[in-house]
C-alpha cells in the first residue's frame, strides 16, 4: 500500500478561523451604479464614434461618387458637342444663306407695309442686289400696289436691302444676321473645346 500524499495549504487564514467579510449595502449599491454608469457612458461613446465615422465615410463616398457624376456628365457633354459641333457649323454655313435668300422678300414687304401706311402717293425706292430683284419684286406686285421705284444695286450683299420713302430709310440686312448666328455658333463651339 502506498502513503498518502499529503498536500500543502497555502491558505494565509489559519483553518479553524473563519474570513469574515463586512459589507455595507448602500456602499455595494453605489459601486454597482457607478460602474453601470460607467458601462453605459463608455457604450454611448462608443456608439457616437461609431456614428461620427459611418457619417464621415458616407459623406466622403457620397462626395466621391458626385464628382464621379459631374465628370461623367461633362464628359458626356463634351462629347455630344464635338460630335454634333461640325454638324451644325456646316449647316449654318450652308443652310443659313439659302433661308435668308428665301425669307428676304417677306421680310422686306413686311419692313415695308408700316411704311406704306403712312405714305400718300410718294413711290417707294428699294435698293437691292441685282440677284434678288426677280424674287423680291414678284412678291411685293403681288402683295401690294403701292408704286415702287427698284434700283439694282450691285455692292449690296444677296441678304441687304435699303427701303426708302422721303427722309425715311430701313436696312434689311439678313447677310449681317447671317454672319452672326455663324459667328456665335463658332463662338460657343470655341468655348466648349476651351471648357474641356
Amino acid at each position: 500500500m502506498k502513503p498518502l500524499l499529503k498536500l500543502e495549504v497555502f491558505e494565509t487564514v489559519e483553518p479553524h478561523k473563519k474570513a469574515t467579510v463586512v459589507t455595507d449595502i448602500g456602499a455595494l449599491e453605489e459601486a454597482r451604479l457607478a460602474a453601470y454608469e460607467q458601462g453605459y457612458s463608455a457604450g454611448w461613446e462608443d456608439a457616437s464614434n461609431a456614428t461620427s465615422e459611418d457619417q464621415t465615410r458616407i459623406g466622403a463616398d457620397l462626395a466621391r461618387s458626385i464628382q464621379a457624376l459631374g465628370f461623367t456628365y461633362h464628359e458626356a457633354r463634351m462629347h455630344v458637342l464635338r460630335a454634333i459641333g461640325p454638324l451644325l457649323q456646316e449647316m449654318v454655313a450652308r443652310l443659313l444663306p439659302e433661308m435668308a435668300r428665301e425669307a428676304l422678300a417677306p421680310v422686306v414687304l413686311e419692313t415695308l407695309m408700316p411704311m406704306a401706311e403712312t405714305m400718300a402717293d410718294a413711290p417707294v425706292s428699294i435698293v437691292m442686289n441685282p440677284a434678288v430683284r426677280p424674287a423680291i419684286e414678284a412678291l411685293l406686285e403681288r402683295a401690294t400696289g403701292l408704286p415702287l421705284t427698284v434700283i439694282e444695286e450691285p455692292t449690296l450683299g444677296e441678304g441687304q436691302v435699303y427701303l426708302r420713302l422721303g427722309d425715311t430709310e430701313t436696312h434689311v440686312d439678313l447677310d449681317r444676321a447671317t454672319a452672326e448666328i455663324a459667328a456665335a455658333v463658332r463662338g460657343f463651339f470655341g468655348l466648349t473645346e476651351k471648357d474641356a
